[in-house]
């Protein structure tokens, strides 16, 4: 024993819970464990112990759970698919068995729940009942369902890049091609209806169609590029960036200037078409609802990280209210920075512009 008026040393403290016996020991321990809920079932499948974790997992108190059937604990679809008892008689036949699905609280919400059911006998095979360990799998879940989410929507991005990219393609070349050859025809028309005095007062007419066929090839061009800029393939991000602020500028009379900091990186596609797609649903807003007179979009590379700054002189937004007619052209933009790794802000109040603000991962882009 300790002196008096000492702490107990650590040997006294070791000796002192080696004297505690090994069921008691075996007790405590469950009873320290608050992130399982480790319980005993009678062979019928009734509750008849009941540790912390259980309670803080399930929602039941000691006396109120002791006793009762552990299907209190399953969905209503499970108990009427018998899964309760089909999951006893496997433990009881097989010694043991494990399952993950939904389980309900006290308060009936229900959680993901992985839960191991193991028989318990005593030397001579008899079965006394069953230890039952359940843990709370919910944020697991959600987690692993919002990783397959952003899975599924980039993927989704990229199917839908690549058939915008098909149409562009087909729209710039077969269709494309099929105007200039109509243009051709009529200008071969038009020489030879002005060989002849009898014909020769139709050419007006046949410049007025190739005028036609020129806005026609002019909307087609302006269409395909807005589907996919043929720049951004051929090109490099930089130089689709410039032909962007440039055909802002020319169809809405907002000045719109690129500044590019040191060299571009070598972009793979997935972040160069991500962060052409960005700018352009920033120019859309600022289109929109900004009424401003000039745009200024800065790219730059310093050191691991990728910034890209979209700011105008427009009337700007609380931010603090709920968004309304860019609601989506911001979540949109969220959702994009988050499939490359970065982070993106928001500054703007009501007569001082909007800008915004991304960061990614040099690593994301490469």
């Amino acid at each position: 024993m300790a002196a008096p008026g000492n702490e107990p040393s650590r040997s006294d403290k070791a000796a002192s819970a080696l004297d505690v016996p090994l069921a008691d020991r075996y007790v405590l321990l469950i009873e320290a464990v608050q992130d399982y809920a480790i319980f005993m079932l009678d062979p019928a499948g009734k509750v008849s112990s009941w540790n912390p974790g259980a309670q803080r997992i399930k929602g039941y108190s000691n006396d109120e759970i002791v006793g009762r059937h552990f299907s209190a604990f399953y969905t209503d679809e499970d108990i009427a698919a018998g899964k309760p008892a089909h999951e006893l008689d496997i433990a009881a036949a097989e010694g043991r068995v494990e399952d993950e699905g939904w389980r309900v609280r006290r308060d009936g919400s229900r959680f993901w729940a992985n839960v191991t059911i193991s028989a318990v006998r005593d030397a001579s095979g008899a079965l006394l009942g069953f230890a039952k360990v359940t843990r709370d799998m919910t944020d697991r879940m959600r987690l692993a369902e919002l990783e397959l989410a952003s899975e599924v929507s980039a993927q989704v991005q990229i199917t839908r890049e690549n058939e915008q990219k098909r149409i562009a393609r087909e729209l710039h070349d077969d269709l494309g091609q099929q105007l200039t050859a109509l243009k051709m025809s009529v200008a071969l028309m038009e020489a030879t209806l002005a060989a002849k005095a009898e014909t020769a007062p139709l050419v007006p007419q046949t410049r007025a169609l190739q005028q036609e066929i020129d806005a026609m090839a002019m909307s087609l061009r302006r269409i395909a590029s807005d589907l996919r800029p043929p720049l951004l393939d051929d090109l490099g991000l930089t130089a689709a960036l410039e032909w962007l602020a440039e055909d802002f500028t020319k169809r809405y009379g907002v000045a719109a200037t690129v500044h590019i900091e040191a060299s571009e990186p070598q972009f793979n596609e997935f972040a160069s078409t991500n962060l052409f797609r960005i700018v352009q649903e920033a120019l859309t807003n600022v289109a929109r609802h900004a009424n401003a007179s000039r745009v200024r979009i800065e790219l730059a590379c310093t050191g691991d990280h990728v910034s890209l700054d979209i700011e105008d002189n427009g009337v700007g937004a609380t931010l603090t209210l709920p968004p309304v007619g860019a609601s989506f052209g911001l979540l949109g933009i969220r959702e994009r920075v988050r499939q490359l790794q970065g982070s993106v802000s928001f500054a703007s109040s009501p007569g001082a512009g909007f800008h915004i603000s991304i960061r990614v991962p040099l690593a994301a882009v490469q």
